[in-house]
């Protein structure tokens, strides 16, 4: 992902991921969203999120999901659009950067575009982000500046509130890491990413392919396995996931979302005991209180 997240971070877990073939429902981590929670209780979740990635070119997203998705450049920027995450001085910033980038020229405009990809990303508006990086790599292509501008547009698809906007900005976060990809076959976090991406594609399977040729290169990649193991719970293979997240923290024991997920695993797995200890390892490994609220339901529902 592009930017790091700390596990007292209300975004600590990932969640929401359109494939028909492996769920129904866009998966990735955004907030402690339950496996098991029903089509309906995900979807709010995720529009609670959504109004994150807003502002910039527009693509055809409704107003509703607050999408701005700067997939075209073609498209003119609209300022009635919500910036939840934007504050007054944020919103006037942004739009003196926008109106200068416009009307700028050569290494100028460059600079511009670049700093308004910065000043989208700190208020969360990921596609936005995504978009001025693009221009950056259009003008100077290279692996770190096309995968800079992949990496915010697979942040604004893991924030998708609906499946027509998750298979919109898959679309582009893949054309992107295709990109990426060409230049370095072995960069393995643009191909997870990449692997997540093609959830929400035609081929969902290939994803999941994808995701294991990255294991195969480094069996210890934490993404890729964390990745398998959220996509095992997802399609009802419970015990594939145990397996995934097992991995997971035995290669690094203080992984908080690898903790809670085996707790969760070993719990549908029909394993009480076992998932009652990794909810208090969990437990132990964080003081964040929105955790600690999910690792004590979990650990209610085992009684």
């Amino acid at each position: 992902m592009a930017a790091s997240r700390s596990v007292a971070s209300p975004q600590l877990f990932i969640l929401i991921l359109a494939a028909a073939v492996v769920v129904g429902l866009f998966l990735l981590p955004k907030g402690v969203m339950k496996p098991k929670e029903g089509k309906g209780e995900a979807a709010r979740d995720a529009a609670a999120t959504a109004t994150r990635d807003g502002g910039g070119p527009q693509t055809n997203g409704s107003k509703a999901e607050a999408s701005s998705g700067p997939v075209s450049a073609s498209a003119g920027t609209t300022p009635e659009q919500p910036h939840t995450m934007a504050s007054a001085e944020q919103r006037k910033e942004l739009s003196a950067l926008v109106a200068r980038y416009q009307t700028a020229e050569g290494p100028a405009k460059l600079t511009l575009a670049n700093d308004l990809a910065k000043q989208y990303q700190k208020v969360q508006r990921f596609d936005s982000a995504g978009y001025y990086y693009e221009q950056v790599a259009v003008a100077r292509p290279g692996e770190q500046a096309w995968k800079r501008a992949a990496d915010q547009y697979f942040e604004a698809y893991s924030f998708a509130a609906t499946e027509e906007r998750a298979k919109l900005l898959s679309a582009k976060t893949r054309e992107l890491y295709e990109k990426v990809l060409k230049q370095n076959p072995q960069n393995l976090d643009a191909k997870t990413n990449m692997g997540m991406a093609l959830m929400a594609s035609d081929n969902p399977v290939s994803g999941i392919v994808m995701l294991r040729e990255v294991l195969a290169v480094d069996p210890k990649n934490e993404k890729a396995l964390y990745n398998l193991g959220i996509l095992a719970l997802q399609s009802n293979q419970a015990d594939k996931a145990v397996e995934r997240f097992q991995e997971l923290v035995k290669v690094n024991p203080k992984n908080v979302n690898g903790q809670f997920y085996l707790g969760v695993a070993l719990a549908q797995d029909g394993k009480k005991e076992q998932a009652k200890q990794a909810f208090l390892k969990t437990k132990s490994l964080s003081a964040d209180p929105g955790l600690l609220t999910s690792v004590n339901e979990e650990l209610q529902k085992l009684q």
